[in-house]
């Protein structure tokens, strides 16, 4: 999600080459069939998350799970639409405020 969110900005800051970079070149295809596989994977990504969220065997724990989740969705919140990770934009500190200051956590 990063990398096709902040594709562009890298590119015009000449950074080294990028998964959507490497993937263009790979395989011979457009920067909006990149980005397009990229969302494709992103969101089996996504099923295979809540599917062993909702079936937890007994050799992952629930913890584990639990983290793994919150991690992808972080990078979620970050990484939709925009770069919100290296422009930090209304829509991240929107959320933010909401999970401190009205879902807080009990102490």
């Amino acid at each position: 999600m990063s990398d096709i969110v902040s594709h562009k900005f890298e590119q015009e800051r000449g950074h080294v080459s990028s998964a959507v970079e490497c993937y263009m070149k790979q395989r011979g295809v457009s920067m909006q069939e990149a980005y397009n596989e990229f969302y494709k994977q992103i969101n089996n990504a996504w099923k295979d998350i809540n599917e062993e969220c909702l079936k937890p065997t007994a050799a992952t724990a629930r913890s584990a799970l639990n983290r793994i989740l919150n991690l992808a969705r972080v990078m979620d919140l970050f990484h939709k639409g925009e770069d919100a990770y290296t422009h930090v934009g209304d829509a991240a500190k929107t959320s933010i405020n909401i999970a401190l200051l009205i879902d807080s956590i009990p102490i």
